[in-house]
């Protein structure tokens, strides 16, 4: 996270060179989906909080334009940012060989593996075969989405995609999934931290070239 900050004035510079700039901009537009505490959510009042939030602020603040946050589900982004919806996206979106072809990204902000979340004692790990017979939820338009499909299904795993991750952690705690599968940080910073992630926790992270975990902003 601290990278993040030290790095603030080239990732400003960085998105000032794409065509974010190209013209006078008076504001900039950040694609987000709010539904990945601690790094994007929203508070009681409505109002977007988290480390991105803060972050987009602050380069915003840097170039001397107005922040707007447009709110997206996250496999819309890659569609809105092509669309020019918005001009960038800061919202824990990690770099694939894949996204590299029809966007560029900024520096890398931090490293985020994978791990899935389950019951304490459930007894699964990060080894597919742990889960065999059992169903695990995924956030649509993620890393975690290739990977369900390229292994968990070919390994007797039931999958299920949702269009955000609160819809995720809803169905995995009222009990119609056995596990989950997302970045390690947002579920250890994120859900375990909150009441009703008390009584689950993290495998260690899942090792694949699947998973990539250098995460940046989109441009």
């Amino acid at each position: 996270m601290k990278k993040a900050w030290l790095t603030l004035s080239a990732l400003a510079l960085c998105i000032a060179a794409g065509n974010t700039m190209a013209k006078e901009y008076k504001e900039l537009r950040f694609g987000v989906d709010p539904s990945y505490a601690p790094f994007e959510s929203k508070a009681a009042d409505g109002s977007l909080v988290g480390f991105d939030i803060d972050l987009g602020n602050a380069i915003c603040k840097e170039l001397k334009v107005t922040c707007k946050w447009v709110e997206s589900d996250f496999d819309g982004m890659i569609p809105g940012l092509k669309a020019r919806k918005f001009d960038g996206v800061i919202s824990s979106m990690t770099v694939t060989p894949a996204r590299e072809k029809v966007i560029d990204f900024s520096n890398e902000l931090f490293s985020g593996p994978t791990s899935l979340v389950f019951k304490k004692g459930a007894g699964f790990t990060a080894d597919p075969a742990s889960l065999k017979g059992k169903t695990v939820g995924y956030e649509q338009g993620t890393i975690q989405e290739a990977y369900a499909k390229a292994v968990l299904d070919k390994a007797g795993i039931s999958t299920k995609a949702y269009a955000n991750q609160d819809q995720v952690y809803s169905d995995l705690t009222s009990g119609r999934l056995d596990a989950s599968i997302q970045d390690m940080l947002q579920a250890e910073l994120g859900f375990l931290k909150s009441p009703a992630g008390a009584d689950y926790e993290v495998s260690k992270p899942i090792d694949s070239e699947l998973l990539p975990a250098k995460t940046a902003i989109g441009i």
